[in-house]
């Protein structure tokens, strides 16, 4: 009947979202699953930034160098995976062997383990668990989606994931003190099993609706035949030759640097604060909670205008400012409500700003440079980065600098990021001026 519900709702919602009618289906499992896969890394989110602080500020090195030898390992394990179990068995098993490690750390608090014993492999375990499951998530939407559905569904179930990163810090800040750290491994944990499911209830659209069993295939890296499929150092030779990409990957390093002095700075400022550890995790879950809603407040409404009115190179430039501000104006007034307010921006800014703006940058690469350098700058670069920022800290620390002044020396990297990225804006803009001219 098409006075039905699913017609009225197809009328509505194709108002805002050109979906077809037969997509809806589709649409609604995948902007779900998204929503469970970021609501239950929120949710975790903020326990790990507690035991981080509960680690103290000499362990980040480690823990970050941990992080990056321990990615290092585990691609080549997901890459022999993904080439020989079906989508049916290895989105399945990737979310299952999670859980399980989520009850895993369940039983050790529930044995007396202390958030401090346990911290370093949590942390460790977090991190990596954020790079698999959103990898594997756009992965198996590239083989749900053809390419026109994809452009045209692709910014909707990115408001899925955006939701649930708003929805995990506001489970947490409001359930912590109830049911504890414990409890809140659960909930992340349940999350994950709704996403199994609404993997299952894809799978099954899609044999409905192509009449192809895609669960008995494997999971898609790379759509084109031409292109090899990325390679670590390949990928690392291709960004030594290009100066553009060794610019691209100075940028992302420069803001991975910045990053973890102020992730060290708040490990340091904030137990002297907040001496109880529940209170500090309602904080940090109330702070990621503004920072999700910020950005997709932004995303919606700001980013696409500005990088359309002002260009790329003016983009670029606008964290860079920021940070280099708000070191300044941090090592002048070194409170947490400063620390804290320039944490929201900077973090706001680089998902809703920065991140897409970086992002344009590889449309004017060769495809073989996209594939597999980009691979490289997105894992290895970045927390490649981390570690090195968290040793210099580190370093720092050992000197016997204060908050403020390592506050201050943040600032000549913030002039380098800002430096690459006008650098890199106006060589993007250059670029593309001379392929419309071969075009």
């Amino acid at each position: 009947m098409r006075n039905s519900l699913p017609h009225m709702f197809h009328l509505l919602l194709s108002r805002v979202v050109p979906v077809e009618r037969d997509e809806l289906p589709a649409l609604f499992w995948s902007f779900l699953y998204f929503f469970c896969l970021l609501a239950a890394y929120y949710i975790l989110r903020p326990v790990r930034d507690e035991m981080g602080v509960l680690s103290g500020a000499h362990t980040l090195p480690w823990l970050f160098s941990a992080v990056f030898l321990a990615m290092l390992a585990v691609i080549p394990v997901f890459g022999w995976l993904a080439g020989h179990l079906s989508i049916r068995r290895l989105l399945p098993t990737v979310y299952g062997f999670f859980i399980l490690n989520l009850l895993g750390f369940f039983v050790a608090l529930q044995s007396g383990f202390g958030l401090q014993t346990i911290g370093p492999v949590f942390f460790v375990w977090l991190s990596v668990f954020n790079l698999f499951v959103v990898s594997v998530f756009w992965s198996f939407m590239a083989d749900v989606f053809p390419t026109d559905a994809a452009r045209r569904l692709f910014g909707c179930i990115s408001a899925g994931g955006s939701l649930g990163a708003m929805t995990g810090p506001f489970i947490t800040a409001m359930a912590v003190k109830g049911v504890g750290v414990q409890g809140l491994l659960l909930v992340s944990g349940m999350f994950l099993m709704l996403a199994v499911g609404c993997i299952v209830a894809l799978l099954k659209w899609y044999h409905a609706y192509h009449g192809i069993d895609l669960g008995r295939t494997h999971l898609s890296t790379v759509k084109d035949p031409d292109v090899a499929p990325p390679s670590l150092w390949v990928g690392v030779i291709r960004i030594v030759r290009s100066p553009y990409l060794r610019g691209i990957a100075l940028y992302l390093m420069c803001y991975s640097v910045l990053s973890t002095f102020l992730y060290s700075q708040q490990t340091i400022l904030i137990p002297e604060v907040m001496p109880n550890s529940e209170d500090r995790i309602q904080l940090f879950a109330s702070v990621d909670l503004g920072i999700n809603v910020l950005a997709f407040t932004l995303q919606f409404f700001a980013i696409g205008w500005l990088l359309t009115r002002f260009g790329v190179v003016v983009m670029l430039a606008v964290m860079p400012i920021v940070s280099f501000v708000g070191f300044g104006v941090f090592g002048l007034v070194t409170v947490l409500p400063v620390l804290i307010g320039f944490g929201v921006l900077r973090r706001a800014g680089e998902f809703s700003m920065t991140k897409p703006t970086r992002e344009t940058l590889f449309t004017v690469v060769p495809r073989e440079e996209k594939y597999q350098a980009k691979n490289v700058i997105d894992t290895v670069v970045h927390r490649g980065a981390d570690a090195t920022g968290t040793g210099i800290v580190s370093m720092f620390h050992t000197w016997g600098m204060g908050l403020s002044q390592m506050a201050f020396s943040a600032m000549p990297i913030a002039a380098l990021w800002l430096a690459t990225g006008l650098w890199l804006g106006r060589c993007h803009e250059r670029i593309r001026q001379n392929q419309k001219k071969v075009d």
